[in-house]
């Protein structure tokens, strides 16, 4: 990336790891405080914590479609804005029902899709991809720095101060907003970045992505609802205080990082998507019977904990790079956008499932339906075709060159490592699916009558 490239994409990052250290922190702590709450029972605690992935993943595209009208950084504002006030409306609570009340309101800032457009505004179709795997980096870095902080936070400030925190949070992300992270020179439709409603239904007829949209919804549902009792199995069982569970989970998140590395370099280097895949899935499946049958032993929960969390990182990583994979070139971004929904619903109905569970069978009942659906996953995912391994590539397209776009495409097609090549006139891009390893970017380029980068 060039320079400015980088710092905005870098500034973009921090917007979205603010937000997102605010979110996930509450997970490890969350359960034992809102049991505390007036009016609370297992299941209104299950809506409580999921509910924002309701608001989240209903307002995901629209956020994204609006700001194409009104602009990037005022919807990106507006979001935090929203986010901040639900996070002082949870603040103040001291009923369940307004703490539902304050976490809908933060899911209703959906800025994750809006982000992710501004980045691609922000960058040139030859970095984007790179700008991308930063703010990704940046998501999965924030998710394990919350779930260690909450409980120390917590034990400082209380969950009432985390929700405080993530006001100020808020208000931070706005200051970097109009601050720090530049004006884009014009607003466009990335394709590549963003959703276009014409294509959502191509997206839902193709099963390969449908698989995968599947197993993103049940690895959040799955995680939502375990939060809802494992942090009291680790007080029952271990004898760490809420509080005081860092000490565990520092241990079981870096085993769990250690895992991550070979599987994605066996992944993606040696072409083994989908055996890794699918053997994550097992993985996640037996830590849940694993959860079941042991929770009450120590050895059993932990060695659970870290097949699940070792697991859960793997597909983290692995499921936007199988999008890409599976996604036609100009589709990506319509791809990503249903994806990105579902991760959230995921979130909202785990809660949702959880609680009653939880409510009516105990923790039994909340690992007897994590199981459920890391069975169904497992099924779905059995089936998978095995993927191309090919990537996204844009390429610039000079004006001379687009009133021919058939034999244009078809010359790209020619082009060594190139699978697929669409061109989106209205852009001056070609979306293009390529082998990296043989792929003639430089001739590409000379087809398209754009010279390579120097």
């Amino acid at each position: 990336m060039k320079s400015h490239e980088f710092r905005a994409a870098a500034a973009l990052a921090a917007v979205f790891s603010v937000r997102l250290l605010g979110l996930f922190m509450i997970y490890p702590v969350f359960a034992a405080y809102a049991g505390g709450l007036h009016g609370a029972n297992s299941y209104l605690i299950g809506e409580a914590l999921g509910i924002y992935g309701l608001s989240q993943g209903l307002l995901q595209i629209p956020f994204g479609l609006l700001s194409d009208r009104i602009g990037r950084k005022v919807m990106i504002a507006l979001g935090l804005a929203l986010f901040g006030a639900g996070s002082a409306v949870a603040a103040i609570s001291t009923t369940i029902g307004g703490v539902i009340v304050g976490r809908a309101l933060q899911g209703s800032g959906a800025v994750g899709s809006v982000i992710l457009a501004l980045v691609a505004d922000l960058t040139g179709e030859d970095s984007r991809t790179a700008a991308m795997a930063m703010v990704g980096i940046t998501i999965g870095a924030s998710f394990i720095v919350a779930l260690l902080a909450g409980p120390v936070v917590a034990n400082f400030i209380g969950v009432a101060g985390i929700f405080w925190l993530m006001v100020a949070l808020a208000l931070v992300g706005i200051l970097i907003t109009q601050f720090v992270v530049p004006n884009p020179p014009r607003i466009r439709v990335h394709r590549d970045a963003e959703t276009v409603p014409a294509l959502i239904g191509a997206v839902l007829r193709n099963r390969e992505l449908l698989r995968l949209d599947i197993g993103i919804f049940a690895l959040h549902a799955m995680l939502t609802a375990s939060f809802l009792v494992v942090p009291d199995l680790l007080r029952s069982t271990v004898g760490v205080a809420v509080h005081d569970q860092w000490i565990v989970y520092l241990p079981v998140l870096l085993i769990s990082v250690a895992v991550l590395v070979p599987a994605i370099i066996v992944a993606e280097k040696y072409r083994r998507m989908k055996g890794v895949f699918v053997s994550a899935v097992m993985a996640l499946v037996a830590s849940q019977i694993m959860l079941f049958y042991g929770s009450g032993n120590l050895f059993v929960l932990l060695a659970a904990l870290i097949v699940f969390f070792s697991a859960f990182n793997v597909m983290e990583a692995s499921l936007p790079s199988l999008i890409t994979k599976v996604a036609p070139p100009d589709v990506k971004g319509t791809a990503m956008g249903v994806y990105s929904s579902l991760q959230f619903l995921g979130i909202f109905i785990g809660g949702i499932i959880g609680g009653m569970a939880h409510q009516h069978s105990g923790s039994a009942g909340v690992f007897v339906l994590t199981t459920a659906l890391a069975v169904i996953w497992l099924v779905a995912a059995a089936g998978m075709a095995q993927p191309s391994y090919l990537t996204t590539r844009l390429v610039p397209i000079a004006e001379s060159k687009l009133s021919d776009a058939p034999g244009l495409a078809a010359k790209l097609r020619q082009v060594p490592g190139v699978a697929e090549a669409v061109i989106i006139a209205e852009e001056s891009v070609a979306y293009l699916k390529v082998d990296a390893k043989s792929f003639d970017a430089a001739m590409a380029e000379a087809v398209a009558g754009r010279s390579p980068p120097s």
